[in-house]
């Protein structure tokens, strides 16, 4: 059986000398190219995903990757996102990620193993379907956002779709937070740090496929509110894209979703 969380604490490792190689924003920010993710692609954003797939080839999982897009292997599917936040990552700003999920089949509730490194805190986030959700080691859970959110973090945003969006909020939101990784917001709204996650933009996949483990699995409501279905059905693609709202009761995740959407 693959030990799919010793693969992501080498994949840490790995990311750590890519960061190394390449220490300023000089070496981590010319662009290579277009991912097939629809990004583009960064120097830094190339070097990480080329260590990590190194590594989890060898696995004979299907792998879907934001830089070269689907590798078709065996039924078990492994999501990653090698470096969530790369602006933030290219510039030298400490609140980027690891992101890194592991499904049995093709869907959000397919997840069944969710991991998010955190290489500005060092933290580690950990879930597995059914079992619960861990920071360091720790459970989490037993702090919750608040019941009227006090924060909110937008993610997957520009200064235009903020001047946009934020007046439709100040009665729902005390604060805003735009932090640039979605994927640790996710995880801070999990830990009970902000009160409820928006994306401006549109998310993928490799996005959110490991955070929103950690937040189902803790109780938080999740909605990708572009798509009509269930959020468990939603595709483990690059394809599949679609605002997502977050918040720790589905009455708040549907507030801040028909917020956006007015």
């Amino acid at each position: 059986m693959t030990d799919w969380l010793s693969l992501c604490r080498a994949s840490v490792e790995d990311v750590h000398g890519v960061l190394s190689d390449l220490p300023t924003r000089v070496e981590r920010e010319p662009i290579l190219g277009i991912g097939l993710g629809g990004d583009e692609t960064t120097a830094i954003d190339e070097a990480a995903e080329r260590a990590i797939l190194a590594r989890f080839r060898d696995t004979g999982a299907t792998i879907v990757s934001e830089e070269v897009g689907r590798l078709d292997g065996g039924a078990t599917v492994v999501v990653i996102d090698p470096i969530d936040g790369s602006l933030n990552a290219k510039r030298g700003i400490p609140f980027f990620s690891l992101s890194i999920a592991v499904a049995d089949g093709g869907a959000m509730d397919d997840v069944t193993f969710g991991y998010v490194y955190d290489f500005g805190s060092g933290e580690e986030w950990l879930a597995r379907r059914g079992e619960g959700a861990w920071l360091n080691g720790e459970p989490l859970g037993g702090l919750r956002p608040k019941e009227r959110i006090e924060i909110l973090a937008f993610e997957a945003t520009r200064t235009s779709l903020i001047a946009r969006h934020a007046p439709a909020v100040t009665e729902l939101a005390y604060r805003l937070r735009v932090m640039g990784s979605l994927a640790l917001s996710l995880c801070h709204l999990a830990a009970g740090r902000v009160d409820g996650v928006c994306s401006l933009k549109e998310a993928r996949s490799v996005d959110i496929a490991a955070a929103q483990l950690l937040c189902r699995e803790v109780g938080i409501a999740v909605s990708l509110f572009d798509d009509p279905r269930p959020f468990g059905a939603a595709e483990l693609d690059l394809e599949q894209r679609s605002r997502i709202a977050a918040a720790g009761t589905s009455e708040l995740c549907r507030q801040v979703a028909d917020a956006l959407s007015a």
